[in-house]
Parts: C-alpha cells; sequence; structure tokens
C-alpha cells in the first residue's frame, strides 16, 4: 500500500473478528513504533504487546474507554521515558504503529493514555517501572466490516498560506 493509501483508509475501529493476529506481523507493528521520529533521538519508547485474553479482559475492565479491547486481538501499549518531549516522541510512534496497521489490512484504534485517570493502574497491571509514562494503548485486530470513512474538512477548510 502507499503511504497515502494509508492515510486515506486509516480509520479507528472498534470491532474485531474472532481470529488472531499474527506475531510476525505484530512485531513489524512495533519495528514501525521504533522507527518513529524522535526528539534529540533519544527514542524514549517500550512497546508491550498483550494477547493473552485473560490480560485484555483485565485491561478492558481498567480503562474506562477501552471496552471493546476484549474483542480485540491484541494491543500495544506505548511507553514512554519521561524525557522533555516524552509525548510527542510515543505519538508518532503511536501514529506509525496505526498507519501500519493499515497498511496490513488489520484495524486498530487510538486510546488515550497520557493524563489519564487509569495511567498509574495499567502500569501496574502491566509492572511498568514509575519512571515510564503511558502514551497509548493500541487494539488491534481484523476488522469485522470495511471501516467506514468518516467525513472530513476540506484541505481548502484548513490550510493557510503565509498567515491565518
Amino acid at each position: 500500500m502507499e503511504t497515502f493509501d494509508a492515510l486515506s483508509k486509516r480509520a479507528s475501529v472498534r470491532d474485531y473478528m474472532n481470529q488472531p493476529v499474527s506475531k510476525e506481523m505484530l512485531e513489524k507493528l512495533v519495528d514501525a513504533g521504533r522507527r518513529a521520529p524522535s526528539a534529540r533521538a533519544v527514542e524514549p519508547w517500550e512497546f508491550i504487546v498483550l494477547t493473552d485474553r485473560a490480560m485484555l479482559e483485565k485491561l478492558a475492565k481498567t480503562i474506562s474507554t477501552g471496552v471493546f479491547l476484549r474483542q480485540a486481538a491484541a494491543c500495544i501499549v506505548v511507553f514512554c521515558q519521561d524525557t522533555k518531549y516524552y509525548l510527542e516522541d510515543g505519538s508518532a510512534a503511536t501514529e506509525n504503529i496505526l498507519l501500519a496497521a493499515t497498511d496490513l489490512g488489520l484495524a486498530a484504534c487510538w486510546i488515550a493514555g497520557d493524563k489519564k485517570e487509569y495511567c498509574g493502574e495499567v502500569s501496574k497491571l502491566l509492572g511498568v517501572p514509575e519512571a515510564l509514562r503511558l502514551i497509548s494503548l493500541i487494539s488491534v485486530g481484523w476488522p469485522v466490516r470495511e471501516p467506514k470513512q468518516r467525513k472530513r474538512r476540506s484541505l481548502s477548510e484548513v490550510i493557510h498560506w503565509e498567515k491565518f
């Protein structure tokens, strides 16, 4: 898939088939994440890949907005060292994973991490050191149906040349 095709087709999907995603595909997703740009080349990220059904269930109960994790084949949890640009770096890694999932024909959804009330609970559940910050949780699976594209603002509505 071409880059602009993946950008156009990417959508947040919360409904998955009951079908596993291979370890190789999940490794490709994490590899895409680790290739993201990083301020000062710090690469502060750490990725936890969850495929265990019981753990996905516990995580879904912990996260108020992530009940659909129960259906996902996997969840990739992105943490970063608490550096000056941890949120930007971790967000870039998250977006790379989302685009790579689209490229592989998978569905995914970004679940917020940073600043959410459940950050501490998620870190504790996953045995993550206190020094790391939760950036995102990404549900991954095979879509039940073709992802629906939402209407977006047109380019002419959002582009400004030289000044606002």
